[in-house]
């Protein structure tokens, strides 16, 4: 009875940090690319918490979606993908061998290019989908020499169900990329060499996020889409505009502090007041996913029903703290502080904190899993 008491009148937690996810931008990025692509099956690819963003709730939001398959790269984000998302999953990391049997057949398919992963799944039969990954030039993962492989490998080939053909792009983003016209070509070659071996997969995809927008051969069937699926332009010299960032972080300010001019704050002394000041204190670090290049650099807003107050990272940031100068600004303990916005234009977008340090993508995958997602 008491412990029923103790959970009865447990107080709600208020997360100090939280990731805000919205769902209309990934929902209209996802038709987007649906339409660029109208006859091909576009595969938003999940894998490392969704990019970030939380597995779990962009699988959910994904429900209310076209898509019937989704990527993950291993088994642990595929038990996720089991519950929360309704269609297929495909694996697109080979694993050991005897994980193969937890994995739920019926929705799952998986990327296959070595030879002891195929034979294990042969065992299972045409219940095993497999996408075989051909190296067209990455020279990464995949198959190196495809009709040795099917010579050495037939029986096997036979006896799973094999829907898919596929590979990775090296170079997309580059605009006129001499890699990505010879990939495209040793790919098309493989796969008129797969068909004259009498297997005709249903998904043709080589291409990523940028090669939606760089591929235009109906010969392919599905593409797999990470960064412009999240609203992110996968080019650095090519603009989209449509595509619509959906990841948001805020934290919240713990403590202020008066610095007198001559005082510093933070380790080794890398912020030294010139002037008297407020520092702000917030519960977020280099273990949440601050990048530490971003330290006296990054601008942060503070979140004010009358006007935008963007303020900047003071001293070193700590491994579960970072400090802001607030200079003279009227903001209280409690005030909520916006880590990351949806704005592109904004001084705190993803886009502008990433070429401080790290990248989009680093940026992206190191927010901690353990945040709090917020699906708006």
């Amino acid at each position: 009875m008491l412990n029923f008491l103790r959970k009865l009148i447990k107080p709600k937690y208020e997360a100090m940090n939280i990731v805000e996810i919205k769902a209309d931008n990934i929902l209209a990025n996802f038709s987007y690319l649906k339409n660029l692509k109208p006859e091909a099956e576009i595969i938003p690819v999940l894998k490392s918490n969704a990019y970030g963003h939380g597995l779990k709730e962009v699988c959910q939001i994904l429900n209310r979606s076209q898509a019937k398959i989704i990527a993950v790269d291993s088994y642990p984000e595929a038990q996720i993908a089991y519950n929360y998302f309704k269609g297929k999953v495909l694996i697109l990391g080979e694993m050991p061998l005897d994980v193969y049997s937890y994995c739920k057949l019926k929705r799952t398919e998986f990327v296959v290019y070595r030879q002891e992963t195929l034979k294990e799944l042969s065992h299972y039969g045409k219940k095993a989908k497999i996408h075989l990954f051909f190296n067209s030039g990455m020279n990464r993962e995949g198959v190196d020499d495809l009709a040795e492989f099917i010579d050495n490998n037939f029986e096997d080939l036979n006896k799973v169900d094999l829907v898919g053909f596929c590979s990775h792009l090296a170079s997309a983003d580059e605009l006129d990329s001499t890699l990505l016209k010879q990939q495209e070509d040793s790919f098309l070659k493989a796969l008129e060499l797969l068909k004259t071996k009498g297997f005709n997969p249903k998904y043709i995809h080589l291409g990523n996020s940028a090669g939606i927008f760089s591929l235009n051969n109906s010969v392919y069937t599905a593409f797999r889409s990470g960064l412009a699926f999240y609203g992110y332009n996968p080019f650095t010299e090519k603009k989209i505009p449509r595509l619509k960032p959906a990841l948001e972080i805020k934290s919240t300010i713990l403590k202020i502090t008066n610095l007198e001019a001559g005082q510093s704050v933070s380790y080794n002394e890398s912020y030294v007041a010139t002037k008297k000041t407020k520092i702000a204190l917030i519960p977020f670090g280099y273990f949440e996913g601050l990048d530490r290049r971003l330290s006296k650099q990054a601008y942060f807003e503070i979140i004010n029903n009358e006007k935008k107050t963007f303020v900047k990272l003071a001293g070193n940031v700590c491994m579960n703290l970072s400090c802001l100068d607030l200079e003279n600004n009227d903001v209280q303990v409690g005030a909520s502080v916006k880590i990351i916005s949806s704005n592109q234009n904004e001084l705190n977008s993803l886009e502008n904190i990433s070429h401080l340090g790290g990248g989009i993508y680093e940026t992206l995958i190191r927010i901690q899993a353990n945040i709090r997602r917020k699906i708006l």
